[in-house]
C-alpha cells in the first residue's frame, strides 16, 4: 500500500518541519484559477494542496485535479465531504471518521459503502480523525453531519477527542473550526491536544493571517489549511508560506 505522503508527514514532523496546505474547493475554480493557485503556490514553497470542499456539487473533481498534476508536483490530497468525492489521479485521500460527533454514519457508516471504491482507486489512504470545533458560525458540516461541534473552551474535550482517534489507531488528527469560521481553533486547544497526541496534527478553519498561522504552529499544529482567506485573496498564500516555514527546524 501507498505510503509516501504519510511518510513525509511524519518526517515533517519529527522534524519538527511546520507544513502549509492550501485547500482548493472544485465548486469555487476554473482553469485560469487553478493556474494561478498552483503557480503562487509552487513559488510559496506550499507542501500540499488539498482539495475538496463539503458539497461538491460542480462535478468535475477529476478535472481539477488532473490540471493541478499537470501544473506542478505538490503533493495532491483529497479532502472529501462525501464518499464520492474520490478521484484516482490524486495522490492520497484524507480518510475522515468524525469522532468528534456522534453520528454512526460519518464514524463509520458512509466508509463501509465507500471502502471497495476507495481501495480501487489505488490511492494512498490515510485515516484522519476528523474534529469539529466551534468556530462561531454554523459550518456547512455541522449542518451535513447533524452533529455539534466541540465547544471552543473546551480544550479537555478536544484533547481527549484526539487521545481516542490516536488509541484507536487513527494516522493523523485534523482539527476544524470549519470554512468562514468566525473565531479560529484558540492556541490554547492546539497546545492541550498537541502535548497528548503523537500524529500529525493539521489544524484548519477561521485562519485569514500569517500572525495566527505563526501562532498555531508555535502552538503544536504541524499542518496548517487555509482556504478561505485565499479565496478572497489569493496572493496571502507567499506570507502565511512565509510565516509558517519560519518556525525553527529541529537539528538533532
Amino acid at each position: 500500500m501507498k505510503s509516501a505522503t504519510y511518510q513525509s508527514l511524519s518526517e515533517k514532523k519529527k522534524q519538527g518541519h511546520k507544513s502549509f496546505a492550501v485547500l482548493i474547493d472544485p465548486d469555487k475554480v476554473n482553469h485560469s484559477i487553478l493556474d494561478e493557485l498552483t503557480e503562487l503556490s509552487v513559488s510559496a514553497k506550499v507542501d500540499y494542496l488539498l482539495v475538496g470542499g463539503s458539497l461538491v456539487i460542480s462535478n468535475h473533481l477529476d478535472d481539477c485535479v488532473q490540471h493541478i498534476k499537470k501544473q506542478c508536483d505538490i503533493p495532491v490530497i483529497l479532502f472529501p465531504g462525501s464518499p464520492s468525492q474520490i478521484s484516482k489521479y490524486a495522490d492520497a485521500l484524507l480518510y475522515l471518521s468524525l469522532i468528534s460527533g456522534r453520528n454512526p454514519e460519518l464514524l463509520i457508516g458512509q466508509h463501509v459503502v465507500s471502502a471497495p471504491f476507495v481501495r480501487q482507486s489505488g490511492l494512498e489512504i490515510m485515516s484522519t480523525g476528523y474534529i469539529v470545533i466551534d468556530g462561531g458560525a454554523p459550518t456547512t458540516v455541522s449542518y451535513i453531519s447533524n452533529a455539534a461541534p466541540v465547544p471552543a473552551d473546551k480544550s479537555e474535550i478536544a484533547m481527549c477527542t484526539a487521545m481516542a482517534g490516536e488509541m484507536l489507531g487513527m494516522k493523523l488528527i485534523y482539527m476544524d473550526a470549519g470554512s468562514g469560521a468566525k473565531r479560529p481553533i484558540s492556541e490554547h486547544m492546539i497546545e492541550a491536544v498537541a502535548k497528548h497526541i503523537s500524529l500529525p496534527l493539521i489544524v484548519g478553519g477561521g485562519i485569514s493571517d500569517p500572525e495566527k498561522a505563526y501562532r498555531n504552529c508555535k502552538a503544536g499544529a504541524d499542518v496548517i489549511v487555509v482556504g478561505n482567506a485565499i479565496e478572497k485573496d489569493s496572493t496571502l498564500i507567499k506570507e502565511m508560506s512565509a510565516a509558517i516555514h519560519s518556525i525553527p527546524v529541529r537539528t538533532t
